[in-house]
C-alpha cells in the first residue's frame, strides 16, 4: 500500500500563510490572463497540469508566491503563449507597485515613532539612522508557516531589547540573533524562526543581497547569480577543487532551491555557519562563500566527480536528498567533499602486533597520520604481551600494554588536526589479557597518572566463553598474549577449544595463567564503566560469527563509536565511510513507511557512499589496501525518536519494537539490493568470493549461527514482513559491490544540522540546554509543544513546569497520561526497551550500532542485568553508559511556587533550595533582558565527569556526545 505519488510543495503567500498547492487556482489565474486579451482560455488547463507535474518531479517542499508566478510565466513561454506571458508580467509589475506604495506608507508610520530609530555605526566608520525597516522585513521573512505565540510587533519588541545609540552594525546583528535565540524556550517554532533570522544575515554575507534593497522574492535569482562566481573564488583561494568547474554549472544552479532553508532550526544553521561553510580568509573581514544550499550542492558535486555519465543529474539527485532532509553524509564527507583534500572517511580500525616495530609503526606512527586527517580511531592492543612476559631480544620482562597505551593517549592529544580539535581514539583489549585489571582503570582520576589515559576511550572485547563462565559463577584464566597468540585470532567454538587447552597448559605450569573469579571480574567491569564511563562493553563472538567477511580474516575490535565491525591485520587498516537516512521524512501521512521514497533514497545514498571509496584520500597504504579490497560502507539511520512521535507511539512499547524491526528490515532490504545492483554495474568487491553473501547467507540468517556457536539462545524474534526470495536470487547472480553496507553511527552533529533526533536514541529531555563547539542552545521538543497546543495546554505555566521538572513530563499533573507515556525520556525508559529495540535492528544489520544505555541511579545489579540482556539479545556492541549526575539547573526565568512533595533532593536546584522539606520553594530571579551569552534557564545536559572528557574529538562539553563519526 505504499504511495507512489510525491507530495506537492506548499505555497508561502505574501502574508506569510502557508497553503496547499492548488492547481485550480493556477488554472483560474492563467485563464483570466487569456480572457483579459480576448483570447481562447482553453490552454489554461494544460498549463496548470504541466506546471503541477514539473513541480511534483522537483521534490520542492516550499515555494514563495513570487517564485510560483515566475514558474507560471516560464510555462506560458515554454508552450509558446508569449503575448499572454507579456500581459501577465505587466500585471504583476502593476500589483508590485501598489504593494510598494502601501509598504512606504507603513514605513512612514513607523518612522513617526521616534523610539524606533537609533544611530548605527557602519563597518567603514560612517553612521546611519537605523529605523528598523530591515528588522521588520527579517521578521516577515522568518514567520511563514510557523505557529508562534507572539505577534510580529511583539517579536520586534523582543528583538530590539538592549539596543542603544551608537552601537555598531556588527553588534546590532549579534544582538538581534541572540535575542531571537532566547525566544526558543517560549515556543518550539521559535527554533526555526531564529534560524531564519540568522539566514538573512548569511545571505547578505554570501550573496551581496540586501533584504531592504532586494527583497525576499529575489533570493533564488541571487543564488543562481552567485553560485558560479563563488565556486570560482573557492578554486582561486585553493579551498575547492578545480574539477567542480567542469560541471555544467548553469544546470546545477537551476536545481538550487533556497526555500529548503526554511526547514533548518537555529542549532543546525549556527552549526553549519560556524564549522561547515567554506570561508574566504584571504581578505579582511573573512566571509563565507557558501549559503546552506551552496554547501549541500558542493558536497553532492564532490561525491559525483567520477560518475561516468550524467554527472549533473547524479549530483542534483544527491543534492535533492540533502536539501529535503532524506539523507546526510557524515561530517568528514561534509567538510571535505569537493575540496583539494578529499579525506571523506569517518572511521579507521587498526591492529597492533606484538613487536616494538609493530607498536610504533601501527599504534603510534600510522595512527598519527590517521588522526591528523580527522579520522576517529579504534584498534586492538590485545596481541601486545602482558606484564611480566619474557622478552627474548633483551632477556628481560615486559612492562605490559599500559605504557604503550599511555603513549597512544598522548599522541592523540599532540596530533590535534591542525588546531581544530584533539584526536580521538578507542583502545580494545580482550578479557583474558593479564593486564585487563589495569586496563579497566585507565580512565580513573586517581592512582599513578603515568598509567592513566584521560583522553583516550577504552573498550572490553569480551568472548562468549567469559559471559558463560560468569553466569555459571565459574573461574576465568588470564594469559600473556605472546604465549597464547591464536586466542585473539579465533572465535566461537574454536576459541573455546583453544582457551580450555591453554588453561590445561597453565595448570601444568607450562605457560603463565592467573585464575580469577569470572563474576568478580564482571563486577569490576561494571563498577568502572559506571564510575568512569569506560571501558565500553562489546562482544567479540557476535561480531565475528555474524560477519560477512569471516572467510578472509578476523574482527579484532570495533571502532571509536562501536558501530563498525571490520577485519584488521598487519596489512589492513579498516576504513568506513558513513551516512544516515533520516527516518522521519520517510513516513506517509498515516504513519506507515513510504517504501517507494525509502528505496529511492537508499539507492542514491549507497551509490554516493560507494563513490567515496574511489575519491577518498587515504593517509596510509594499509588503509587504502583494505578499503579498495573490500569496499565497506556504513549507512545508518537517524530520526527514530521523531518518527515514533509522528506515529504517536511511545519508545517504551511493543508497537515501537515492531516499528524498529519493520523499518530496519526495509532499510536493509533496499541497501543490500542497491549494493548488488551496483555490483552488476561496476563489479563485485575483490574478496567477495567465499563471503557469507556468496554462500547465500544474509545477516538475518546469521542469528541462528550465533546461537549454535554460542550454545545459548539468542533472545530476538526471527523473521520479518518482506519477501527476500528475489533479492537472494539477485545477490547470487550479481554479487555485492560492498563487503559491508549497514552501520548505525551516533550522528551527533549531522542530526543537529538536519533538525532531527540523533540516530536511534530516545529523547534526552523535553527541554534542556545543549552545548557544543558553537555554543549553548535551548532544545525544546516541538512534538510535545504541538500536542500540548492541540489540547490547549501550552502556556507560561506549562513552560515554567517543564523548566522546574528538568524537561520531564511525568510529574506535571496537567499533562494527560497518554502524553506522559509518549514523551518519556531516556532515563525513565527501562533499559529493556532500548536493548530489545537494538536487538530487532541488529538482526538485519551486517555491522553494528552505537547503542547508548541509560541508568538513573547507581545499582550494580541493574547494570549486570542490562548488559547480560544485551548479550543474550545478540547485540554486537554497546556504547556509552549514560548516568544521571546531579542536576545543573539555572531556573533563572521561572517565577512560580511549586510544592516540593518530598521529591526535590538537596542540590537539585543547584544549591538554591531554601524551602522546608515538604513545603514550598520559590525561585524568583530578575535577569537583564539581554546578555551577550544567552541565559541558561533549563537543565544542561550533564553526565559524569569522565563522560565529559570521554570523546575529545568534540570536547564532550555537557553531554558526552561523540561527534567523531558523524
Amino acid at each position: 500500500g505504499a504511495s507512489t505519488e510525491k507530495p506537492l510543495c506548499r505555497v508561502i503567500r505574501r502574508s506569510g500563510e502557508v497553503v496547499a498547492w492548488d492547481p485550480n487556482k493556477i488554472e483560474i489565474a492563467v485563464r483570466s490572463a487569456f480572457l483579459s486579451l480576448g483570447m481562447d482560455s482553453s490552454p489554461a488547463n494544460e498549463i496548470s497540469t504541466a506546471l503541477t507535474e514539473r513541480i511534483a518531479r522537483s521534490g520542492q517542499e516550499f515555494m514563495r508566491i513570487e517564485d510560483l508566478q515566475d514558474r507560471v510565466q516560464e510555462e506560458l513561454m515554454r508552450q509558446g503563449h508569449y503575448k499572454v506571458a507579456e500581459s501577465y508580467i505587466l500585471y504583476r509589475a502593476h500589483r508590485a507597485n501598489l504593494r510598494l506604495l502601501e509598504e512606504e506608507e507603513t514605513i512612514r508610520h513607523h518612522e513617526s515613532t521616534q523610539e524606533s530609530m537609533i544611530v548605527v555605526k557602519r563597518a567603514d566608520g560612517s553612521s546611519d539612522l537605523w529605523d528598523g525597516t530591515d528588522l521588520r522585513r527579517r521578521i516577515e521573512f522568518a514567520m511563514p508557516g510557523l505557529d508562534l505565540c507572539l505577534t510580529p510587533d511583539q517579536i520586534e519588541h523582543e528583538l530590539r531589547r538592549a539596543f542603544f545609540n551608537e552601537m555598531t552594525e556588527a553588534d546590532l546583528r549579534k544582538t538581534v540573533i541572540l535575542n531571537s535565540k532566547t525566544l526558543i524556550e517560549r515556543d518550539a517554532d521559535f527554533a526555526r524562526f531564529s534560524a531564519r533570522i540568522l539566514l538573512t544575515y548569511i545571505y547578505e554575507e554570501v550573496l551581496d543581497w540586501n533584504i531592504s534593497r532586494d527583497g525576499v522574492a529575489g533570493l533564488a535569482e541571487f543564488h543562481r547569480r552567485a553560485f558560479k562566481a563563488n565556486l570560482v573564488r573557492g578554486v582561486e583561494i585553493e579551498r575547492l577543487s578545480p574539477k567542480l568547474l567542469e560541471y555544467n554549472l548553469d544546470r546545477l544552479a537551476d536545481a538550487i532551491n533556497p526555500t529548503s532553508d526554511l526547514d533548518f532550526d537555529f542549532l543546525g544553521i549556527q552549526t553549519l555557519y560556524d564549522r561547515y561553510l567554506i570561508i574566504d580568509k584571504t581578505k579582511k573581514p573573512a566571509r563565507r562563500l557558501e549559503t546552506p544550499q551552496f554547501f549541500w550542492i558542493r558536497v553532492a558535486m564532490g561525491l559525483s566527480l567520477d560518475e561516468p555519465t550524467d554527472r549533473e543529474g547524479k549530483a542534483a539527485g544527491l543534492y535533492s536528498l540533502y536539501k529535503t532532509r532524506r539523507f546526510c553524509s557524515s561530517t568528514p564527507t561534509l567538510f571535505n567533499a569537493g575540496t583539494l583534500h578529499s579525506q571523506l572517511s569517518s572511521c579507521y580500525l587498526y591492529y597492533v602486533d606484538d613487536s616494538i616495530e609493530g607498536i610504533f609503526q601501527r599504534g603510534i606512527s600510522e595512527n598519527a597520520y590517521l588522526s591528523k586527517w580527522a579520522g576517529g580511531l579504534g584498534g586492538s592492543w590485545t596481541a601486545v604481551r602482558g606484564t611480566g612476559a619474557y622478552i627474548g631480544g633483551t632477556n628481560g620482562e615486559s612492562q605490559g600494554v599500559i605504557p604503550f597505551l599511555k603513549l597512544h593517549n598522548d599522541q592523540l592529544v599532540a596530533i590535534n588536526q591542525g588546531g581544530k580539535r584533539k584526536g580521538s581514539g578507542c583502545a580494545y583489549l580482550e578479557t583474558w589479557h593479564n593486564d585487563v585489571y589495569e586496563f579497566l582503570e585507565l580512565r580513573k582520576n586517581t592512582g599513578d597518572d603515568r598509567r592513566r589515559t584521560h583522553d583516550m576511550n577504552t573498550a572490553n572485547w569480551i568472548p562468549d566463553l567469559f559471559m558463560k563462565r560468569m553466569e555459571a559463577r565459574g573461574a576465568w584464566t588470564l594469559f600473556r598474549a605472546n604465549e597464547v597468540p591464536d586466542l585473539h585470532e579465533t572465535f566461537g567454538k574454536k576459541f573455546e577449544e583453544r582457551y580450555i587447552a591453554y588453561e590445561k597448559l597453565a595448570e601444568e605450569g607450562k605457560i603463565f595463567g592467573q585464575k580469577v573469579e569470572a563474576l568478580d571480574l564482571w563486577k569490576k567491569m561494571l563498577s568502572l564503566i559506571f564510575e568512569t564511563g569506560h571501558p565500553w562493553i562489546t562482544f567479540k563472538d557476535a561480531c565475528n560469527i555474524r560477519s560477512p567477511q569471516d572467510h578472509v580474516g578476523v574482527i579484532h575490535s570495533s571502532n571509536l563509536c562501536t558501530e563498525i565491525t571490520l577485519n584488521t591485520s598487519k596489512e589492513e587498516t579498516a576504513v568506513c565511510n558513513l551516512g544516515s537516512v533520516i527516518l522521519e521524512t520517510h513516513l506517509l501521512p498515516d504513519g506507515s513507511l513510504d517504501h517507494t521514497k525509502l528505496r529511492e533514497t537508499i539507492r542514491m545514498a549507497v551509490r554516493a557512499l560507494d563513490n567515496v571509496i574511489d575519491i577518498n584520500f587515504y593517509p596510509t597504504e594499509a588503509a587504502k589496501t583494505s578499503n579498495m579490497r573490500h569496499r565497506p560502507i556504513g549507512m545508518g539511520v537517524m530520526g527514530l525518536a521523531n518518527a515514533l512521535y509522528m506515529k504517536g507511539v511511545s519508545f517504551a512499547s511493543e508497537e515501537a519494537l515492531a516499528f524498529n524491526d519493520e523499518a530496519m528490515e526495509a532499510i536493509a532490504y533496499y541497501a543490500y539490493e542497491a549494493s548488488s545492483d551496483l555490483a552488476a554495474e561496476r563489479g563485485t568487491y575483490s574478496s567477495y568470493k567465499g563471503s557469507k553473501w556468496s554462500r547465500g547467507l544474509l545477516p538475518q540468517d546469521t542469528v541462528d549461527l550465533l546461537e549454535q556457536e554460542r550454545g545459548v539462545a539468542v533472545d530476538v524474534p526471527r523473521g520479518g514482513k518482506m519477501d527476500w526470495t528475489s533479492l537472494r536470487a539477485k545477490i547470487a547472480t550479481q554479487g555485492m559491490r560492498n563487503s559491508n553496507v549497514l552501520a548505525i553511527a551516533p550522528t551527533a552533529t549531522i542530526s543537529n544540522i538536519t533538525n532531527t533526533s540523533p540516530c536511534i536514541e530516545p529523547t534526552y529531555k523535553n527541554l534542556f540546554v545543549k552545548s557544543n563547539l558553537s555554543g549553548e542552545f535551548i532544545v525544546l521538543n516541538p512534538f510535545l509543544v504541538k500536542d500540548l497546543k492541540t489540547r490547549g495546554l501550552w502556556d507560561q505555566d506549562m513552560i515554567d513546569n517543564l523548566k522546574y521538572f528538568d524537561g520531564e513530563v511525568k510529574d506535571i499533573d496537567r499533562i494527560p497520561a497518554d502524553l506522559k507515556a509518549k514523551y518519556l525520556t531516556a532515563f525513565d525508559i527501562d533499559a529493556k526497551w532500548i536493548v530489545d529495540a537494538a536487538a530487532r535492528r541488529q538482526k538485519w544489520i551486517d555491522q553494528a550500532q552505537s547503542v547508548n544505555l541509560w541508568i538513573k541511579t547507581p545499582d550494580l545489579k541493574t547494570l549486570s542485568h542490562m548488559y547480560r540482556h544485551a548479550w543474550h539479545a545478540g547485540l554486537k556492541t554497546t556504547y556509552y553508559l549514560r548516568s544521571l549526575g546531579a542536576s545543573n539547573i539555572e531556573k533563572a526565568t521561572i517565577s512560580v511556587k511549586k510544592e516540593v512533595r518530598g521529591a526535590i533532593k538537596e542540590g537539585r536546584d543547584g544549591g538554591q533550595n531554601s524551602g522546608d522539606a515538604g513545603g514550598t520553594h520559590a525561585a524568583e530571579v530578575t535577569i537583564p533582558p539581554f546578555a551577550m551569552k544567552a541565559v541558561v534557564p533549563v537543565e544542561k545536559k550533564e553526565f559524569t565527569s569522565a563522560e565529559k572528557t570521554a570523546c575529545s574529538i568534540e570536547a564532550m562539553r555537557n553531554g558526552g556526545e561523540c561527534e567523531a563519526c558523524q
